[in-house]
């Protein structure tokens, strides 16, 4: 490793006297031989001369028989023409990161005479190059400069400044020699051939130092055994003020600056300080925007190795760092340490505004910008600002449309890894998440925090515009949109707009004839999971509302909402064209399509079509002939859930509906509407053929089937068609020799309900209908009828 000098050396007798020979590359005056104790005395001597100054050349010629300057040939040899050995290129490696932490003392040593430039050390990626300052041939330093890298001192014969290791004499020679050894392939030059051989290896790939653990190569045989420090958990190095460990000198060095606060490499854009040169060289990248590092399988350039390394364990999958806790694996070490922190409950980054803690420093500085308002991040498309590039990323994929991750379970993609990592739940079934009070489990953290609140009642987020408060930031934003009207979000097959994402989704599916959310009991499918819950509420029976006047029960909030309308009377719903008020929304909705004529649900049977969808499923039933809702009491089935409501009023003889005019009781808010028509005389549907007008919508579609001739029910016996279902009815009586209406007075039978009637009043004695001539009173219009052709004359022909 080590050449020989450029002088000759000579060596005469057993006793090894040393010749006195010359540089041949700059006039100094080198002695050799004696023992170490004369050597040792002349060296005192030497440095104690009056001044502290050395002896010029033609001194130190009459001084050659005192040996001023004298080391062992044994020493000498071992050291300077021998090549080092594997633990000598270790100790060389350790004993130099002292050395560096003494380049500013070296500096600062006081030189008062001759002219000291420091030469660059030319140090490679492993720092393993001697950090040495070089004194010009012939100059004098005003006082000793004692270097300590070996036990062994010698001065150098040019200056009073004691050099630790013949090696580094050695070295010094060269510098002033201007010898350096330059790498053939970069030409970076370094002042020790052991440098550059170190140097070499990275060219060569070359990584003689195994691990007898993992087989993990190195170049250097120190950072072999730092590696090792992995496995043995060994930390020589510890800190005095918070005893952490530490496997290097130097990263106990970086660490100690944390406590003193000293950051003494400075950037010279920004003036940014830092505690260690890699973080200052890794800071200066920002500014020149230079990426040494580039991945071989993608491409992509990072600005130091350490970042290359995290990113090329996403092509090899490796997560070589794992929780003691959970197992769970990470890429980095900083990953696994943030995640232990969920077990420990650790918080240690703390607000110092609201004194909220965070498990990482991120997290910390990203919320301190909620109480500093500060959105750093612009979208270039809509100009919303954001307080992350995670949650501006988020935001451009809205525009772009881009969802880059994929559900390997069902194909859905998500626009982030989080969603994505959530949504697997659904199919895992996992939920990590539970309540500390009722013990109920969450896919989620924020599922969690926002039930939480239930239990606690807080609300932090108000309405500037009411001052109402919502649990959550999602509900007070799309609660404010009703104040500013917004709806962000338009349908693409009809353009209607909605102000949530939900509702969107859900309008969707009205297109697309999607229900994926199917009951486990009767296998109906709904469009959205909530129509689930409420419809398995059925199934279960369970109310869990409550009025607070009747103590009726419902089975959502929302039908105890509309329910309490009644008590107080409030219609906050009201039609911009006859400024009619409604209890609900949806009521509002099928009242305005009165006048927009809209009827957009058609029977796929006789292509009628209707306002509402609730409408369409009754009127399908009268092709199906589903009856689903059955009578308790009679075991008679209907169509729709509101006519068994009427019908088990005939049982329970309930009249909720009473008419002001005669307090005449009727089971239904339609039978009084129509009652009343009788006093109001009112009769707003009219005949579009021979505009005759009708108290209902009912019997004037009967009456329409005069002018058509539509007989739409047929009898099954004799094929008789009547226009109305109740005179099919009435006639299959005849057949089948029913009679279900019995008079409670004398037992008589009838087939209908209305000849029941007249026949009662045969018993009341009640003539109802009066003639207008003779005021003479009858029991039925019909004789009332034939009454007044009496009066009327007879034209005779």
């Amino acid at each position: 490793m080590w050449g020989k000098p450029a002088a000759m050396r000579t060596q005469s007798g057993p006793g090894r006297s040393w010749q006195k020979v010359s540089h041949s590359s700059c006039p100094h005056t080198t002695w050799k031989g004696g023992s170490r104790e004369k050597k040792k005395q002349e060296s005192k001597a030497l440095q104690l001369q009056p001044g502290g100054h050395l002896l010029g050349v033609q001194q130190e010629s009459e001084m050659s028989a005192q040996n001023n300057f004298e080391v062992t040939a044994s020493f000498f040899e071992e050291n300077l023409v021998k090549p080092l050995s594997v633990k000598q290129e270790e100790v060389i490696k350790a004993e130099t990161l002292d050395t560096k932490e003494n380049v500013k003392e070296t500096e600062n040593s006081g030189l008062s005479r001759g002219t000291v430039q420091k030469v660059d050390p030319h140090t490679d990626m492993l720092g393993n190059a001697d950090i040495t300052n070089s004194v010009s041939c012939g100059s004098e330093l005003s006082q000793t400069h004692t270097s300590h890298i070996r036990t062994k001192t010698f001065p150098h014969p040019e200056s009073d400044r004691c050099l630790s290791r013949s090696a580094s004499l050695g070295t010094q020679k060269r510098v002033c020699a201007g010898e350096k050894f330059v790498c053939s392939k970069c030409g970076k030059c370094f002042r020790t051939k052991c440098n550059l051989t170190v140097h070499e290896r990275i060219h060569t790939g070359e990584r003689p130092f195994a691990c007898s653990d993992c087989e993990k190569c190195f170049i250097t045989k120190g950072n072999l055994t730092v590696h090792e420090r992995i496995h043995t958990g060994e930390r020589p190095f510890a800190c005095s003020e918070c005893g952490k460990g530490f496997k290097r000198k130097g990263t106990l060095t970086e660490h100690e600056r944390i406590h003193s606060g000293e950051k003494m490499f400075a950037c010279s854009e920004c003036e940014k300080c830092f505690r260690t040169t890699s973080g200052l060289t890794r800071h200066v990248r920002i500014h020149t925007g230079e990426k040494l590092f580039a991945c071989s399988e993608c491409g992509k350039c990072f600005r130091t190795k350490g970042e290359l390394t995290e990113h090329e364990r996403i092509h090899t999958g490796e997560r070589p760092f794992a929780c003691s806790e959970c197992e769970k694996c990470f890429r980095t070490k900083g990953n696994l340490t943030v995640h232990e922190r969920i077990h420990t409950g650790e918080r240690p980054f703390a607000c110092s505004e609201c004194g909220k803690g965070f498990k990482t420093k991120g997290a910390l500085t990203v919320h301190e910008r909620i109480h500093t308002g500060e959105k750093m991040f612009a979208c270039s498309e809509c100009e919303k600002c954001f307080r992350t590039t995670s949650g501006l990323a988020r935001h451009v994929r809205i525009h772009t449309g881009g969802k880059l991750f994929a559900c390997s379970e069902c194909g859905k993609c998500f626009r982030t890894k989080g969603e994505l990592t959530e949504h697997e739940r659904i199919h895992t079934g996992v939920k990590m998440f539970a309540c500390s009070e009722c013990e109920k489990c969450f896919r989620t953290k924020r599922g969690l925090t926002r039930h939480v609140r239930i239990h606690t009642g807080e609300k932090l987020f108000e309405c500037s515009e009411c001052e109402k408060c919502f649990v959550t930031k999602g509900e007070l934003t799309v609660h404010e949109r009703n104040h500013t009207g917004e709806e962000p979000f338009a349908c693409s097959e009809c353009e209607k707009c909605f102000r949530t994402k939900c509702n969107l989704t859900r309008h969707e599916r009205i297109h697309t004839g999607e229900k994926p959310f199917a009951c486990s009991e009767c296998g109906k499918c709904f469009i959205s999971k909530y129509t689930l819950i409420l419809h398995k509420r059925i199934h279960t029976g369970e109310k869990l509302f409550a009025c607070s006047e009747c103590e009726k029960c419902c089975s959502s909030k929302s039908d105890l909402t509309k329910h309490e309308r009644i008590h107080t009377g409030e219609k906050p719903f009201a039609c911009s064209e006859c400024e009619k008020c409604f209890k609900t929304k949806q009521e509002l909705t099928v009242h305005e399509r009165i006048h927009t004529g809209e009827k957009m649900f058609a029977c796929s049977e006789c292509e009628k079509c209707f306002r509402t969808k609730c409408n369409l499923t009754r009127h399908e039933r009268i092709h199906t002939g589903e009856k689903p809702f059955a009578c308790s009491e009679c075991g008679k089935c209907f169509i729709s859930k509101y006519a068994l409501i009427l019908h088990e009023r005939i049982h329970t003889g309930e009249k909720r509906f009473a008419c002001s005019e005669c307090e005449k009781c009727c089971s239904s808010k339609s039978d009084l509407t129509k009652h009343e028509r009788i006093h109001t005389g009112e009769k707003p549907f009219a005949c579009s053929e021979c505009e005759k007008c009708f108290k209902t919508k009912q019997e004037l579609t009967v009456h329409e089937r005069i002018h058509t001739g539509e007989k739409m029910f047929a009898c099954s016996e004799c094929e008789k068609c009547f226009t109305t279902k109740c005179n099919l009815t009435r006639h299959e009586r005849i057949h089948t020799g029913e009679k279900p209406f019995v008079c409670s007075e004398c037992g008589k039978c009838f087939i209908s309900k209305y000849t029941l009637i007249l026949h009662e009043r045969i018993h009341t004695g009640e003539k109802r209908f009066a003639c207008s001539e003779c005021e003479k009173c009858f029991r039925t219009m019909v004789k009332l009828s034939a009454h007044e052709r009496i009066h009327t004359p007879i034209n005779s022909h």
